[in-house]
């Protein structure tokens, strides 16, 4: 009889090195926000996966890079914290970049701070971009500068290796019964996901610092008797001017941005939403505690050090 499995895959690497759309593939739906501009994950989100008999969880970091703000240093501890606590660690590069200087500074990290039984493959993403030559001289010179326990060529976007990566993790985690029911693909609360969705939608729509200047709170969830929701979200922002932007003209992007959010979350809840967007200025809520516990980040760690 085959034993169950379940573990904690902790993905890491630089921003926008394809990690929340690697979680989204290996779980099979959209619990990651995914976009084009740096830094858009904030929270550690677990996505819920099956292999065989084996439960995988995956923990979403934040991408690691050099802080300046204190969102941008609790960020990266929460990151670390999610690499440390892990079963197994996936650190994603992407190809057509190689060996950055922030690459080689999260190598530095993983040497200091983790254990020399914790295994780490090593997931070279975006493989597509680059010349098998140059694939096969970026994975010797990074398994020289460290002891990786395997080394996966994958396209997390189409797909290519990640059955392969995902069969590897099903053996690595450890025997044990599974945390989360069969259906279960986040643990993130709903009230959480439908925020991320709603603030996915402000970052691709807005341009610049814009989005990192802002944040979305689920304020209301109530289920109607016709089997709909209706959402109520607040969205913070820093300046009057920035509330202006993200209403747009006679309230017209704030309107579309609801529009596109509302369809991802009834796509996802399989339901009915009726979404509802307040936007208000808070100048300083990236320094207000009570924003911080609602990303599932820690206020202290953003102190600087």
């Amino acid at each position: 009889m085959t034993v169950e499995r379940c573990g904690f895959i902790a993905l890491i690497g630089e921003p926008n090195a394809g990690k929340s759309t690697l979680l989204n593939r290996m779980v099979g739906a959209k619990v990651s926000i995914v976009t084009h501009k740096v830094q858009t994950t904030r929270t550690r989100i677990r996505g819920v996966a099956l292999s065989g008999r084996s439960q995988l969880v995956f923990v979403d970091t934040p991408g690691l890079f050099r802080p300046r703000r204190r969102l941008d240093r609790a960020m990266v501890s929460a990151a670390w914290a999610g690499a440390g606590d892990a079963d197994v660690i996936v650190l994603l590069i992407e190809a057509h970049r190689g060996i950055t200087e922030g690459v080689e500074t999260i190598i530095e990290g993983l040497k200091e701070r983790l254990g020399p039984d914790q295994p780490v493959a090593l997931a070279i993403n975006k493989i597509d971009r680059v010349k098998a030559e140059t694939l096969l001289a970026l994975t010797t010179r990074l398994n020289a500068a460290y002891d990786f326990s395997r080394t996966f060529m994958i396209s997390a976007e189409k797909g290519h290796g990640v059955d392969d990566l995902k069969t590897w993790l099903a053996e690595m985690v450890p025997v044990g019964p599974w945390h989360y029911p069969e259906d279960q693909i986040a643990d993130l609360p709903l009230r959480q996901i439908a925020a991320e969705i709603t603030r996915e939608k402000l970052t691709l729509r807005l341009h610049q610092e814009l989005p990192y200047q802002l944040t979305v709170e689920t304020e209301s969830w109530q289920e109607k008797k016709d089997g709909s929701i209706r959402i109520g979200q607040l969205i913070y922002v820093t300046r009057e001017g920035h509330r202006g932007i993200i209403l747009g003209p006679n309230g017209e992007t704030i309107k579309s941005i609801g529009t596109a959010a509302r369809k991802d979350i009834s796509e996802f809840l399989g339901q009915k939403v009726h979404l509802f967007l307040e936007v208000k200025v808070r100048p300083n809520w990236q320094e207000d505690s009570e924003r911080y516990s609602e990303m599932g980040l820690d206020f202290k760690d953003g102190n600087q050090s």
